[in-house]
């Protein structure tokens, strides 16, 4: 990267933000032209302001474009920026367990801390505080590394289990703040990890971090197929228990396996997943939280409505949010799942035209979980799409939240 013109970089990283020229240059201000001519370096970029509106857009460092190291933000509380990224890929770089095969592991950190730091860890990213999140994990994948790399006999499983809900921790934040490739290694890891963790549950609840990058990637079919040949190997029944725990796996890969479904455009694969899904929540009895899924009743409707936004049928999705979703269930879940589903709300109101409510949905999940809102491509990208087709100057609210996420119209 750092020998790339500058035109090739803004390039990149546009394609890392899954941002279409045309996209990319209705935020600018510019046209498709002139983003084509930059990035193909016929026309230079000479102007500061042009470059920090740039990497505005991008979500990263201005620094990064000139191809130098990235300097801290002073305002990323809520957000992550590319001194994150370039440690937690440095974490991920690491090769302990590796290492300690050829020469004596150093000490290893207690697994009794490593137990309330994993825990901790969750907690953070269940409440959607990703800036706190990525300012830790660097140091939490390598202490889990470590760890993995310094036990033996039963710790070793232990050390394993803990190592592997790290990785799945990473790959979630990774892909919600748009870092596809990087969220597909650390999945990738927590597979492999989880075989020799022994668990295969924890195998299972990984297998949907895979599949999530997948579908970021635009990889939804073979994140569809794994979804449901993991989902049928550990569905309840035959050799298998029906524990709580199994069928909240059993039906988060089923929910997976539907939004995946739903990017491909197949109605009836979604509805059959769901309706699988449906069953196991039923089976539960109620919303629960093994393996960190929040599986239940309640998170099989936001899912409902979130593959309803993925098939383009907003206003099923809004259907759903209004009619299927109870409002003593839904507070009940932690702040990450709630403002995600607004999200998917939001999204829905768009499209169908409801401007206004779509700008509601994104102040209430803001209200809820800030990351969730500001760090998200795809919440910027509803912004965006609420400033433009509002009609005169949108409400305050609406203005100071864009104005806070850097949209612009």
């Amino acid at each position: 990267m750092d020998e790339l013109p500058i035109g090739r970089r803004v390039a990149y990283w546009r394609g890392r933000r899954k941002m279409s020229q045309q996209v990319f240059a209705d935020r600018l201000g510019k046209s498709k032209s002139w983003v084509d001519k930059v990035e193909r370096g016929v026309r230079r970029l000479d102007k500061f302001s042009v470059l920090y509106e740039i990497a505005d857009i991008l979500q990263v460092d201005v620094q990064l474009l000139l191809g130098k190291d990235p300097e801290r933000r002073t305002d990323a509380m809520n957000c992550i920026d590319q001194v994150e990224v370039e440690e937690i890929r440095a974490a991920l770089e690491r090769y302990d367990s590796m290492s300690a095969y050829f020469h004596a592991a150093p000490q290893p950190p207690p697994l009794a801390d490593m137990r309330k730091a994993v825990n901790h860890a969750w907690l953070t990213y269940q409440y959607g505080r990703y800036g706190m999140l990525t300012r830790a994990l660097p140091k939490l994948l390598r202490d889990a590394q470590a760890a993995d790399a310094g036990y033996g006999g039963d710790d070793a499983r232990e050390a394993a289990h803990l190592l592997g809900q790290v990785y799945q921790i990473a790959s979630s934040v990774l892909r919600k703040l748009g870092e596809c490739e990087l969220a597909w290694l650390a999945a990738d890891r927590s597979m492999a990890v989880a075989q020799r963790a022994d668990d295969p549950l924890l195998a299972g609840i990984a297998t949907t971090r895979v599949c999530n990058a997948l579908v970021a990637m635009g990889r939804a079919r073979p994140a569809l197929e794994l979804n449901v040949t993991i989902a049928n190997r550990l569905a309840p029944g035959g050799g298998n228990d029906a524990s709580p725990a199994r069928l909240s796996v059993y039906g988060m890969l089923l929910l997976q396996g539907a939004m995946a479904a739903a990017r491909i455009g197949d109605t009836a694969t979604v509805d059959d997943l769901i309706s699988g899904a449906q069953e196991a929540a039923t089976l539960l009895g109620g919303d629960q939280n093994h393996y960190w899924t929040s599986f239940g009743p309640t998170n099989l409707e936001l899912h409902r409505a979130a593959a309803a936004v993925e098939l383009g049928d907003g206003g099923r999705a809004v259907e759903v949010h209004r009619l299927k979703i109870q409002e003593p269930a839904f507070n009940a879940l932690l702040p990450e799942r709630r403002a995600h589903h607004l999200l998917d709300v939001a999204r829905g109101y768009a499209q169908i035209g409801d401007v206004a409510n779509a700008g509601e949905m994104l102040l209430l999940g803001d209200r809820l979980a800030p990351s969730e809102i500001r760090c998200r491509p795809i919440a910027h990208e509803v912004m965006s799409d609420v400033l433009r087709r509002t009609r005169g100057a949108p409400p305050s609210p609406i203005a100071e939240l864009a104005e806070h996420m850097g949209v612009g119209v």
